[in-house]
């Protein structure tokens, strides 16, 4: 069905959510700071409003997409009176601190108010294939599940308003590593490796099957992580630390950086030396985390 929906921020992520609210039929009504941005999505049927003030009195629903929180503080506090009863979803990015006080501050208001980050760039706003996350009151995200599904596939991840920020920099950290990964053993396997000239693209079409048993191993470690009890069955850290012997010297002989294959066997080693070679790879979180820090295990 289609919905009133108000985008405050025609930046490139702004103006690709806004896109996407007008591509999926919705009523959208924009407005920036700065004039002319809306020119394109006025073609595409956006209303442009005058004022922020005017384009938050156009629906009941507002999608935020700033620089900064203290620019969404800057344009909504002089609003603060006209927000009773609406919704807000901020999908800037900042800071976790940020995102609750902005909470703090839409409740005194009046205003419903989730908080969000959009695990995408631009380019992939309207795309069901990639994710935006939510947090906030679970009976308002749920009103606005449907008009947010235009911006992608959007998932709810707690209460707690500071968790999109927090999911932002974890799954940032796994998409790097596993990118890196990737370029490194695109490195291992090039042209003039002992396989022959195999490309990157040849070589990804398996990787990315290969990544079924990856999640596998996820799901699996993820409830040993969760009990602190790390049963091997037949992949202990002991084989581990053989199969990585392998890589670290295929990484000399190739010309690759070894700094990757060495953090992985530091690590091992480490767990190894303190008794839990029979232990499974899910064992190494005690030894990601740093000591003295809270939570951390002793090493």
């Amino acid at each position: 069905m289609s919905a009133d929906v108000t985008v405050l921020g025609l930046g490139p992520m702004g103006s690709a959510l806004a896109g996407a609210f007008v591509a999926a039929g919705h009523r959208t009504t924009v407005w920036n700071r700065t004039p002319g941005k809306a020119d394109p999505l006025l073609r595409k049927g956006a209303v442009e409003a005058a004022s922020a003030g005017a384009a938050l009195g156009a629906g009941p629903l507002t999608v935020v997409s700033l620089s900064t929180y203290e620019a969404v503080q800057e344009v909504l506090r002089p609003l603060a009176g006209e927000l009773a009863g609406r919704t807000l979803i901020n999908l800037t990015s900042g800071p976790p601190v940020c995102a609750r006080e902005m909470d703090a501050w839409a409740e005194h208001a009046g205003a419903a108010y989730l908080d969000g980050v959009v695990m995408t760039t631009p380019s992939g706003i309207g795309s069901r294939h990639f994710l935006q996350l939510y947090a906030g009151s679970p009976t308002v995200f749920e009103e606005h599940r449907e008009t947010l599904a235009a911006l992608g596939d959007p998932v709810y991840v707690g209460a707690d308003t500071a968790l999109p920020s927090v999911y932002d920099t974890t799954l940032l950290c796994q998409m790097w590593s596993t990118l890196t990964g990737w370029l490194h053993s695109v490195v291992l396997i090039g042209a003039d490796g002992p396989g022959g000239n195999v490309t990157a693209t040849q070589y990804t079409e398996v990787a990315n099957r290969w990544m079924d048993t990856v999640r596998f191993f996820m799901d699996a470690y993820a409830s040993q992580v969760d009990s602190e009890q790390y049963p091997s069955g037949d992949f202990p850290l002991d084989l581990h630390r053989a199969t990585m012997g392998i890589l670290t010297h295929a990484s000399e002989l190739r010309g690759a950086d070894t700094g990757m294959p060495e953090l992985f066997t530091a690590l091992t080693e480490r767990a190894i030396a303190a008794g839990h070679g029979n232990d499974s790879y899910a064992r190494l979180v005690e030894f990601v985390r740093r000591e003295g820090r809270p939570g951390a295990a002793p090493a």
